[in-house]
């Protein structure tokens, strides 16, 4: 109990620190900095990218920001207007970040190894949340929260890579190499711990 306590809040903490990431973005004047380092000067200077971008990790960091919330029981059962506003918010930014995600995904960094991985996992993450949305429409909860915990764990994504990153890079001894694998890596695993969640959280709720 008092691990899967620490473990939430640890998810939470940093849902909300990643989530918060993308206002550098507007405080940093020069933008060659983080993962845009590796970009051409033509492509950040793209019209279209930059609004996809900017759309992308907006949105995306707004659900990676509130979507933790929505997991804990408690606050759930007492706030379920509030639960049902929230998973509204969620939904409508994660399908815009997903849409913008796989248009930017094909300009990744990488080749047609790091390119296909992220645009599978905007595919995933766009599915997974539509799938979440319509079930609950229908009445089915429990096969919304098994999707939503898929949704939220392709979300943490965000944060998962930026783990990676330092660990990886010493590793390959490059960039390139280290974020083919990691375009994979960041968000696969996470399908299959939030497979294992499901399975014991439903185990014992059955």
């Amino acid at each position: 109990m008092l691990l899967k306590k620490i473990s939430y809040y640890l998810i939470a903490l940093c849902g909300v620190l990643i989530g918060l990431y993308p206002f550098a973005y507007f405080i940093v004047s020069d933008r060659k900095f983080g993962l845009l380092a590796s970009k051409s000067s033509e492509l950040l200077a793209d019209n279209l990218w930059n609004i996809m971008f900017y759309i992308h990790i907006i949105l995306g960091g707004i659900a990676l920001c509130i979507g933790w919330l929505q997991f804990n029981k408690k606050f759930r059962n007492k706030n379920l207007k509030l639960h049902k506003n929230i998973g509204k918010i969620y939904v409508f930014s994660v399908l815009l970040s997903a849409v913008s995600g796989l248009y930017i995904g094909y300009f990744a960094t990488g080749g047609i190894i790091a390119k296909s991985g992220f645009i599978t996992m905007a595919v995933a993450w766009f599915l997974t949340t539509l799938f979440a949305f319509t079930t609950i429409k229908k009445g089915n909860i429990i096969k919304h929260q098994k999707l939503m915990t898929y949704s939220y764990a392709i979300c943490f994504a965000a944060v998962t890579l930026r783990i990676y990153l330092p660990i990886f890079i010493p590793l390959f001894g490059a960039f390139l190499p280290a974020y083919k694998l990691i375009a994979w890596l960041c968000w696969v695993p996470n399908i299959l711990v939030a497979y294992f969640i499901n399975k014991q959280h439903f185990k014992i709720v059955n």
